[in-house]
C-alpha cells in the first residue's frame, strides 16, 4: 500500500529500541527545554529583586511574573515560524534549532547585571531573552509531540506520547533539585546574591548533552514517505487556517484551552499560592509540592496508556468535569493545611496530589488525540499552533491572573473564575465537537494527498 518506502516505515515502527530512543531523545530535549523555561518561575520572587527597582516590592514581583507570562504570550508565533519549517523541511532539523534557541536564551539569563548596575536595560534584556525562549518552546514542543507520535505505533499512540507528556513536569522538577541544590550548598545569603545565576548557566551544559542526542535522531518515517510521495504543501500555513483543517484548528484550540488553563492551575499555580497568598518559603514551597510532582508522570502515563483502550475523549472530559468542581476546594483545603505557622505536610502534599491527577487527566491522552486529528501534511504547524496557543495564551496567563488577583482581593473563589471558565468551555466544545481518535490508524495512510491539492 505504501510503495516504496513501505519497508523504511514499517522497519522503523517495529523497531523498539530506536523508537525507545526517539521517546528517550524527545522526553529529556524537552524537559531540558522545560527546565530553562521554568527556572525563571521558580524564582520570580529573587529576581524581582534584581531585575526592578526595589522601591515597590510587590510591583517588582508582579513586573517579573508579567515577563515570565511574556514567554508564554509568544509560544503561538514559535509554532508558525517553527511550524511551517517543519512540514516543509523535516521535524529532525528544526527539532535541534529550538533547543539551541532555548539553551542560549536561559543561559544569557545568568549573565545579565542587576537593575541597580544597569538600570531600565535589565529588565528589557530579562524581556527580550524571554522572547526568544517564548519562541524556541512554541517550536518544540509542537514538534516533539508530532516526532514522537509519527513514530509511534497505532493501538499504543496514547502509551508514547503519554510517556513524553509529562516533560514540562519532569523539566520543573529537575529545576526544583538544582535550585535546591545551589541553595543549599550557598546559603540562603549568597544564593540571593549571586548563586541564583548558576541555575540558568547550568542550562549551557545540559543543552550541549541533550543535542548530541538529537543529532543522532532520524526523520520521522511518516514525513520521509511524504517527501517520496511529493505530498509535502507548499504553504502548511495556508492549509492550517483554511477548509475543513480550520474548523479542526477551532475545535481543538477550544478544548486545549480548557485543557492548558486546568493544567497550570493544578500544575504551577501551586507554586505561585504557596509563596504569594500562603507566604511559605521557597524551600518548604519545593517540599509540599515534589510528592506530587514525582507522582504526576506516572499519572500522566497511566492516563495516556488508559486512552488506547477506553478512548482520548472519555479521559480528557471528566477530567475537565474535576477541575471545574474540584479546583475551589481542593485550593480551599490547601490554604488551611499550608499555613506558615501551621503547616500539616502530609494533608498539604495530599492535596497537591489530588490537583496533579487533574492535570494528568486533562493532558495525558491529548497529544495522542491531537496527533491523530490533524493530517501528517499540516500536524507540525497545526497542532504546534493549537497547543502554544492554548498553553501560552491560556494556561500561560494562569499565574498572573491568579495572582493579581488573589493579592487584590484576597478572595481564592474571584481568582479560581478564571481557571473555572476555560475547562467550562473545553467541556462543552468537548462533548459536542470534537471526535474519539483513538481508532484512527495513521500508519494506513501517512502520505495520503489533501482534498486542498496544495502539494509539490
Amino acid at each position: 500500500m505504501f510503495g516504496k518506502g513501505e519497508g523504511t516505515m514499517r522497519a522503523v515502527n517495529n523497531d523498539r529500541r530506536y523508537l525507545a530512543f526517539v521517546i528517550g531523545a524527545s522526553t529529556v530535549g524537552s524537559a531540558i527545554e522545560w527546565y530553562d523555561f521554568y527556572i525563571f518561575g521558580s524564582l520570580a520572587a529573587i529576581l524581582a529583586t534584581h531585575f526592578f527597582a526595589k522601591d515597590h516590592p510587590v510591583a517588582a514581583l508582579l513586573n517579573t511574573i508579567a515577563i515570565f507570562t511574556i514567554g508564554f504570550l509568544f509560544r503561538p508565533l514559535g509554532a508558525i515560524i517553527f511550524g511551517w519549517y517543519g512540514d516543509k523541511i523535516g521535524r529532525k532539523r528544526v527539532f535541534i534549532l529550538t533547543l539551541l534557541g532555548m539553551g542560549l536564551g536561559t543561559a544569557l539569563i545568568g549573565v545579565i547585571p542587576s537593575y541597580a548596575t544597569i538600570g531600565v536595560l535589565a529588565p528589557i534584556l530579562v524581556f527580550l531573552l524571554r522572547v526568544i525562549q517564548g519562541l524556541s518552546v512554541g517550536g518544540e514542543w509542537g514538534g516533539a509531540l508530532t516526532y514522537v507520535a509519527e513514530h509511534a505505533p497505532d493501538g499504543k499512540r496514547g502509551l508514547y506520547t503519554g510517556l513524553l507528556s509529562p516533560a514540562a513536569i519532569y523539566g520543573l522538577i529537575i529545576s526544583f533539585f538544582v535550585v535546591l541544590g545551589v541553595r543549599t550548598a550557598l546559603g540562603e545569603e549568597a544564593f540571593r546574591a549571586w548563586g541564583w545565576r548558576i541555575p540558568f548557566l547550568l542550562s549551557l551544559v545540559l543543552v550541549l548533552i541533550s543535542l548530541y542526542v538529537r543529532l543522532r535522531l532520524q526523520e520521522t518515517p511518516m514525513f520521509a514517505e511524504l517527501k517520496a510521495r511529493r505530498a509535502v504543501v507548499q504553504n502548511p500555513l495556508k492549509v492550517t487556517f483554511t477548509g475543513e483543517n480550520l474548523r479542526r484548528v477551532l475545535i481543538a484550540a477550544a478544548v486545549s484551552f480548557g485543557q492548558a488553563v486546568a493544567w497550570y492551575t493544578a500544575i504551577f499555580w501551586a507554586l505561585f499560592f504557596l509563596q504569594t497568598a500562603q507566604k511559605l518559603d521557597l524551600i518548604t514551597t519545593y517540599k509540599v509540592l515534589l510528592p506530587g510532582l514525582l507522582v504526576a508522570p506516572v499519572l500522566h502515563i497511566v492516563m495516556g496508556w488508559l486512552s488506547d483502550s477506553i478512548g482520548r475523549k472519555p479521559i480528557v472530559l471528566t477530567g475537565f468535569v474535576l477541575a471545574i468542581v474540584g479546583f475551589y476546594p481542593l485550593y480551599t483545603l490547601l490554604g488551611r493545611f499550608a499555613q506558615k505557622d501551621n503547616l500539616q505536610y502530609w494533608p498539604a502534599a495530599l492535596t497537591v496530589m489530588g490537583l496533579m491527577l487533574i492535570a494528568a487527566m486533562v493532558w495525558g491522552p491529548l497529544p495522542a488525540l491531537l496527533a491523530e486529528y490533524f493530517p501528517t501534511q499540516v500536524r507540525y504547524t497545526s497542532l504546534g499552533v493549537v497547543q502554544n496557543a492554548a498553553n501560552g495564551w491560556g494556561g500561560g496567563l494562569v499565574p498572573y491572573v491568579t495572582t493579581w488577583i488573589q493579592t487584590a482581593t484576597g478572595n481564592l473563589m474571584w481568582a479560581l473564575v478564571y481557571p473555572i471558565a476555560l475547562p467550562l468551555l473545553g467541556l462543552i466544545v468537548g462533548l459536542l465537537f470534537l471526535p474519539e481518535t483513538a481508532r484512527h490508524r495513521l500508519w494506513e495512510q501517512p502520505g495520503a494527498a489533501m482534498a486542498t491539492g496544495d502539494g509539490e
